[in-house]
């Protein structure tokens, strides 16, 4: 489904009186099969979210490609690269990212609002049933608990049925069981065909995977292949 070929993204910053530069992401290769369930596993700094926002089209590489479906998308423009990731890339963050004020199946529409679909009628409610959630699409985030805001966060991200799933330390902010539960909800989407993609820094999460690939100083050092 994706393929990225010697990818490199060098930053300058800003604001420090620094020229130096900030290499996140050194001739990374990478192959993402459709249906698979990869964990990128890395230490805080390893370019590990970088990595996930060149995968989502939310941050373009400095040198190499990014091949969606065999065709190159990442010299694509901003408005091309933003219609593509509202049709086939739902994302998953580790802070939920959900509006106080709307209620969970208000929280998941929002993509529905810059999707060019003609039929939308229900699409959120059965998100939201997806994952285990359909009695609570009337309730708000402030009424929900922190797994709870989680799955509505996987409902948006899904609502659009996309054919890839980033999710960025969607465990990061919940309990060792909640984590679980998440994790047994992304492995049951994986087993019904989604192809996911969980950035994490957390042995035990990426063992939850079926596949893991480690980076370090923004490369690729070991890939675990399938299991």
């Amino acid at each position: 489904m994706i393929e990225l070929k010697d990818v490199g993204r060098t930053y300058t910053p800003k604001g420090d009186g620094s020229p130096a530069k900030v290499r996140a992401l050194d001739g990374v290769s990478l192959t993402i099969e459709r249906g698979e369930l990869l964990a990128i596993v890395g230490s805080s700094g390893s370019g590990k979210s970088t990595l996930l926002n060149v995968l989502g089209l939310l941050d373009r590489p400095t040198e190499g490609s990014v091949l969606f479906d065999g065709r190159d998308v990442s010299g694509l423009g901003a408005r091309e690269q933003a219609r593509l990731r509202n049709e086939r890339i739902g994302f998953v963050f580790q802070a939920f990212h959900l509006l106080p004020r709307t209620t969970a199946r208000e929280n998941v529409e929002l993509p529905l609002l810059y999707s060019e679909r003609k039929a939308i009628a229900g699409l959120a409610e059965r998100a939201l049933e997806a994952v285990g959630l359909a009695d609570r699409a009337e309730h708000r985030p402030s009424e929900l608990s922190g797994g709870q805001q989680q799955r509505v966060a996987i409902a948006r991200a899904l609502v659009n049925e996309p054919d890839l799933v980033l999710a960025d330390e969607p465990t990061g902010n919940l309990d060792a069981r909640t984590a679980r539960e998440i994790m047994g909800l992304f492995r049951s989407l994986n087993e019904g065909g989604r192809t996911i993609v969980v950035v994490t820094h957390d042995a035990e999460i990426a063992a939850r995977c079926s596949r893991a690939a480690r980076i370090e100083d923004g490369r690729i050092v070991a890939d675990g292949g399938a299991r």
